[in-house]
């Protein structure tokens, strides 16, 4: 009786063992599915990958980057004609005087 217990015992534990790599099985089969599905439908609704959505991300920093110094450059330019107009404003009247 004790062998027929064990063996029973065995068979119990391999048929488990079996089980368990046949749900792992269908678990990797159903995600595999799931995952496609997913990608289908974000595919047929037009979303940007993140590595797409990234460059973009990437590209807007450098450019409002690039448009503040610009800007300032700008700034710096306009003060430097305003200077130069104030210096020849007295000059230009002046020599109209005479």
């Amino acid at each position: 009786m004790t062998q027929t217990t064990n063996r029973l015992f065995d068979e119990l534990a391999k048929m488990m063992t079996d089980a368990t790599g046949a749900a792992k099985g269908v678990r990797s089969e159903i995600d595999t599915l799931v995952r496609g599905q997913a990608e289908r439908v974000l595919r047929d609704l037009d979303i940007v990958q993140r590595e797409e959505f990234d460059a973009m991300k990437a590209m807007a920093l450098k450019a409002r980057e690039e448009n503040a110094q610009l800007e300032q450059r700008i700034v710096e330019l306009e003060g430097e004609l305003a200077l130069l107009g104030r210096d020849r404003k007295p000059s230009s009247e002046s020599s109209s005087s005479e």
